[in-house]
């Protein structure tokens, strides 16, 4: 089986988690490494909960690198979703793994150095502020080449933003990481929240989840419970967004997305509009085409993908 080789640059964050814990039993992904940043938590607490989330996976053989304690230029702003450890409710286990001595933006360059040189790119997947990508991005441009694309959650367009008005979380975080990397010739597919309001995950669906998922359904029941924001008149149900586990989805199932083509620019000036981006739809500015851009996505057939993931807990060996 082709395998797409990926390193998940993660905050977690109860939907981080939901897509690490995907990835890890999706023989089609091989996880060179997770590298983790602040974010949603502060970087200490991001890094414990990714390692807690590859011992509950019983994927210790992922290395774990910790990376940007905080933004570029801005003060560190938190998630107000995910409980004061990032986790919700699910309390896991101090992990015996810890972390690699390298920091992630070192091995970041090395790592994507090594795949330029081999010719053998690899697939970035950011679930987070996008501080670690940009800064090894300025420190060595070269590894763009060793990029094959990068999938990343962050962005609002014609959708409002969660954070701000105008601004989602991701993009808020570090706007100028944002920049950097959308000015960056980097192959990105976004999904924004446009794509990921259309995926709610309701108590139904966290029924069916728990039902399915084997060894880990408490911790999966826990996770996704916390996760109900009780706000239907903007989501149209109880539930909340499964934002960062489309950029997983993505990777298994593309059928099941739509996307358009544009050029995307990050607003990091105004205060008021802060974080935002703006997409170029009907090609106004006449500069080339800089991400796709995820518009639909086929919310039902998205989550059997994951249901199917999740019962792989009852039987499936790790890959």
């Amino acid at each position: 089986m082709f395998k797409t080789r990926i390193i998940v640059d993660c905050d977690p964050g109860i939907d981080d988690a939901i897509a690490l814990l995907a990835s890890f039993v999706s023989p089609e992904l091989e996880i060179l490494a997770i590298t983790t940043v602040s974010g949603n938590q502060p970087l200490e607490t991001s890094t414990q909960n990714a390692l807690k989330l590859c011992e509950l996976g019983e994927r210790t053989d992922i290395p774990v690198y910790a990376g940007s304690h905080r933004p570029l230029l801005r003060e560190p702003i938190r998630g107000q979703y995910h409980g004061t450890t990032g986790l919700g409710s699910c309390n896991l286990s101090e992990p015996t793994k810890t972390p690699e001595p390298a920091g992630a933006v070192e091995f970041l360059i090395e790592r994507l150095l090594l795949a330029a040189q081999e010719e053998q790119p690899i697939t970035l997947c950011a679930l987070g502020p996008l501080t670690n990508i940009a800064m090894a991005l300025k420190i060595e441009p070269s590894i763009a080449r060793g990029i094959k694309q990068l999938v990343m959650m962050g962005g609002a367009y014609r959708e409002p933003g969660n954070r701000t008005l105008t601004a989602e979380f991701n993009i808020l975080a570090d706007p100028h990481a944002a920049h950097i990397v959308f000015s960056s010739e980097l192959k990105i597919v976004a999904l924004p929240l446009d794509a990921t309001h259309q995926v709610i995950l309701t108590p139904d669906h966290v029924a069916r989840f728990s039902a399915v998922s084997g060894r880990i359904s408490k911790a999966v029941s826990e996770l996704m419970m916390s996760w109900d924001r009780n706000q239907v008149e903007r989501y149209g149900s109880r539930g909340g967004p499964l934002h960062d586990p489309l950029v997983i989805g993505w990777l298994l199932a593309p059928e099941h997305f739509e996307t358009k083509s544009v050029r995307v620019f990050v607003e990091y000036q105004s205060e008021l509009c802060m974080g935002q981006t703006v997409a170029d739809w009907f090609y106004k500015t006449g500069l080339e085409q800089n991400c796709q851009i995820v518009t639909q996505v086929n919310s039902a057939s998205i989550i059997d993908v994951f249901l199917e993931r999740f019962s792989r807990y009852q039987t499936v060996a790790a890959p």
